[in-house]
């Protein structure tokens, strides 16, 4: 093989490598939370990724949350296997509108873990750091914001 030809071969390689790891990270997006204050938050689409939320992290920096987008309307439950700190979890309809709201939810110490389901159905879940919503106003009945990515 002459050397252009295997430079080639390698640096289409390494794009498809590139775009797979980049097809792979969840794409950030600004969510408006009902008091003004604005999060960057990771938006999980995939299975894989909404399995996976927020396991095996030391915490969550104060100006980020997570996002759960799901294909229907559920009671969609949370539980916090592996995860290392307390988070709220806010339950969202389609419109956006918080339908429910599970506050301080601690960390699975022991087998088998709580399971956190909202009252309602709801199309969206968003974690956030524990305390943050009330603070920030995200109680049934108000609207957050976001575009969700294409």
């Amino acid at each position: 093989m002459r050397p252009t030809r295997c430079r080639r071969l390698l640096a289409t390689a390494l794009g498809m490598t590139l775009a797979a790891t980049a097809a792979a990270t969840p794409a950030v997006i600004p969510l408006k939370l009902p008091s003004g204050k604005v999060l960057q938050t990771e938006v999980m689409v995939r299975d894989e990724d909404r399995q996976m939320g927020l396991m095996f992290r030391p915490s969550l920096p104060l100006d980020h949350g997570m996002l759960f987008i799901f294909e229907q309307p559920d009671f969609h439950a949370i539980w916090m296997k592996n995860c290392k700190f307390p988070i709220d979890i806010v339950w969202l309809d389609a419109q956006r509108k918080v339908v429910h709201v599970t506050p301080k939810v601690p960390p699975c110490e022991v087998e088998p873990c709580p399971v956190y389901q909202p009252l309602q159905r709801a199309s969206y879940v968003v974690e956030l750091n524990a305390g943050q919503a009330g603070k920030e106003k995200a109680v049934v009945g108000s609207k957050l914001e976001f575009t969700l990515p294409h």
